[in-house]
């Protein structure tokens, strides 16, 4: 498989969509905001970048699931699955490809999430409990390296119900498959990222997005639901509900996507920290240069 990183506005999926044309790829999308349909403009689907030379690139796990609904890594992870499969079988190459540094680490660490389902009963005894007895529980199921897992009361009773769930399952299957990647990044100096990101904001607030989130409104989606997606439909979710000015919206809206982009960087350096590969190509170069450095790093 072949991946492809890299963050919000680098042109990823052009430069996916082109190796596939090259090389008989299909696209998997790893961004957790694409599988939802009737979401395009704001979470930058760029579906006419799939078309290279007048021919459609296939692609998966875009348009999936209907708005409203959250769908999560554990589900990613088994889609990821069947689009991985259904593609080998045809004798294609896999590209994955996003920003979404949670989904694409998913899959290459190779964890398998389980879905746990609630515990109603022990979830009410947990509730009973004061937090550091909550902590000295969940100690007692493992080493605590991930301190997210206490941050928060509800994150906490979550941690014991999945461990619990774990410790009385010992049976349950956790094998991921192992996939062997070829990962590029491609890289932008960050005044270049800043520039992108707030010409392609301008972009999309000028050419329907502002459009397509009221659509939402005036379907069945709540403003609540909508927020959950953060970003594009959080900031004019506000502004549609009159509690934030055009510019203003445009200023905190901008501002976001900005400190969004560096938390996709820092997931990315920790990534490499942790043993990953990330062969990072020059933002600036042309799209056929990008494509020459990709073929020549490919294993033989």
């Amino acid at each position: 498989m072949i991946t492809i990183l890299g963050l919000t506005a680098t042109g990823k999926t052009s430069l996916a969509a082109n190796l596939a044309k090259l090389l008989s790829g299909e696209i998997i999308s790893a961004d957790s905001r694409q599988v939802y349909r009737g979401m395009d403009i704001g979470t930058g689907k760029d579906l006419a970048d799939y078309f290279v030379e007048g021919k459609q690139i296939p692609y998966h796990l875009v348009d999936i699931v209907d708005p409203g609904y959250e769908y999560n890594v554990f589900e990613f992870q088994k889609d990821f699955l069947k689009a991985y499969s259904s593609i080998d079988k045809r004798g294609n190459i896999p590209i994955l490809c996003g920003g979404t540094g949670l989904y694409i680490e998913s899959v290459l660490k190779g964890y398998k999430l389980i879905n746990v389902p609630k515990n109603d009963v022990l979830r009410e005894d947990l509730e009973l409990k004061v937090e550091r007895e909550l902590i000295e529980i969940l100690e007692s199921f493992k080493n605590l390296h991930n301190t997210t897992d206490t941050s928060e009361r509800e994150r906490l009773i979550r941690a014991i119900e999945i461990q619990k769930y774990y410790d009385e399952n010992p049976d349950i299957n956790t094998h991921f498959p192992k996939i062997d990647t070829k990962i590029f990044g491609i890289d932008y100096d960050r005044r270049v990222v800043r520039m992108r990101i707030t010409e392609r904001l301008e972009e999309r607030l000028q050419n329907g997005m502002i459009e397509e989130v009221e659509g939402l409104l005036n379907s069945d989606i709540k403003p609540e639901q909508l927020t959950f997606y953060g970003l594009e439909y959080k900031w004019v979710t506000d502004h549609l509900e009159g509690k934030l000015a055009y510019n203003e919206m445009f200023r905190r809206l901008n501002t976001a996507i900005h400190q969004f982009s560096k938390r996709q960087m820092t997931w990315f350096r920790r990534m490499e920290k942790q043993g990953f590969e990330i062969n990072w190509i020059e933002g600036n170069l042309s799209l056929s240069d990008k494509i020459a450095y990709v073929l020549k790093n490919l294993p033989n």
